[in-house]
């Protein structure tokens, strides 16, 4: 039996806003796209060019084979846990596109999983093309006819035709109804607050992170590698004074709900300070811990390049490079850190949680969150007991709320 992969996205620019969806279907066997739909859907909000991304996916794959199976990838939490029977639908205007969603295939040849937004790029950049075309005026369409054709996923985008339609769609009642979806999906009651890190004014409360990174040691001010495969060191006097003033500005601001630390010592002496403060337990997570950088452990920037010129220059060049001596690589540490955030995000669903961390890992959270590329870790500066924020939400997306404020520390 053949098997396709439907990978489906839908954005709106304001949501609700102008909208748009993108769908791809894919061979799972040999990874070569076989159908591309995309279109602007008039002003609808997220949840709803999401379904008609889905939608439209599942009856490209249909015309191709009515009897495959097929396996659908989406970034959007909420149309995949509902359609997995896991959350109930009960905003009446999902009711009907998951209904719709559920009729093309026989739920025994249908299976459906969640993937993070970075690696949903193909539909995204469809929804985004239909949105574009819409602004002008346009209907999106494919350059040639994609059924068939056997074009590879890694190959470059093909250009785009596109041509005026007599009018574009504009379902602006059914989007009124349908910016709440997501908190009837949880059986929210009301709103996230409108001010904070967790703000947001059309879904429910997000899981927000609160990025704390560790106090300074004695290797901080000196710019020394200090990862988990070094001495462990804990903080130093001036540590241990940033980490009472972060403990103060974080009691006074008062939304933090739990704390979890990575398990070296001068993470967990940050997180015991302002666990203090707060009256909260912390839990230790391993996977919040610091990339191992190997021999370079202890070392300075100067002294690497003295030493390893060649290790380091590539290091610099690939974020799958390991440090000299079996380190961590950054991809590696990235795959580390997506995993703990999922795991995190599931366990602490809808709370805000205070994360005491270090450079990399923190900086992998950011990086992942706004879909950044691995070299743009070379390009962000986090400063000791530096305070991050980023909100995550049902559908999958998030956003970054605050970045490197020492503000307190001042």
């Amino acid at each position: 039996m053949r098997e396709f992969i439907v990978e489906a996205d839908g954005g709106s620019r304001g949501n609700p806003g102008p909208a748009g969806y993108g769908a791809v279907v894919i061979d799972a066997a040999t990874g070569e796209t076989l159908a591309e739909r995309a279109e602007y859907i008039g002003i609808a909000t997220n949840n709803v060019a999401e379904y008609r991304g889905l939608v439209a996916g599942l009856r490209a794959a249909h015309e191709l084979d009515p009897a495959a199976r097929v396996r659908v990838r989406m970034d959007s939490k909420l149309v995949v846990e509902q359609l997995s029977g896991r959350w109930k639908i009960k905003h009446p205007d999902m009711k009907p596109l998951a209904a719709e969603a559920a009729r093309v295939f026989p739920a025994d040849r249908i299976t459906y999983e969640w993937m993070p937004r970075e690696q949903n790029k193909h539909a995204d950049r469809l929804a985004n093309e239909a949105m574009d075309a819409g602004r002008r005026g346009e209907q999106w369409s494919p350059s040639a006819p994609r059924e068939g054709r056997g074009e590879l996923r890694d190959q470059p985008p093909q250009p785009r035709t596109f041509t005026t339609p007599a009018a574009a769609p504009s379902p602006r009642g059914e989007a009124a109804k349908a910016d709440a979806d997501a908190r009837a999906a949880h059986n929210v009651a009301t709103p996230a607050p409108s001010t904070g890190w967790g703000a947001t004014p059309d879904m429910g409360a997000p899981t927000t992170f609160v990025l704390l990174r560790h106090g300074e040691t004695p290797l901080t001010p000196q710019k020394r590698f200090s990862g988990s495969g070094g001495t462990d060191p804990s903080l130093s006097d001036v540590g241990r004074e940033q980490a009472e003033r972060v403990a103060a500005a974080l009691a006074a601001r008062g939304t933090v709900q739990a704390i979890v630390a990575s398990p070296l010592t001068r993470t967990r002496q940050t997180a015991a300070a302002v666990a203090s403060r707060l009256g909260l337990d912390v839990a230790i997570e391993d996977g919040l811990r610091e990339t191992d950088f190997g021999a370079w452990e202890g070392l300075t920037f100067a002294e690497v390049q003295e030493r390893y010129p060649e290790d380091l220059k590539t290091w610099l060049a690939s974020p799958k490079t390991e440090p000299t001596g079996g380190g961590e690589s950054f991809a590696a540490t990235a795959r580390r850190i997506a995993t703990t955030r999922d795991k995190l995000i599931a366990s602490y669903a809808g709370r805000t949680v205070l994360l005491v961390s270090h450079v990399t890992p923190i900086k992998s959270l950011v990086r992942l969150a706004i879909g950044a590329p691995p070299e743009s870790l070379y390009r962000m500066e986090l400063s000791a007991a530096s305070l991050s924020a980023v909100a995550y939400y049902a559908d999958g997306n998030a956003s970054l709320r605050l970045f490197n404020d020492t503000s307190h520390l001042r």
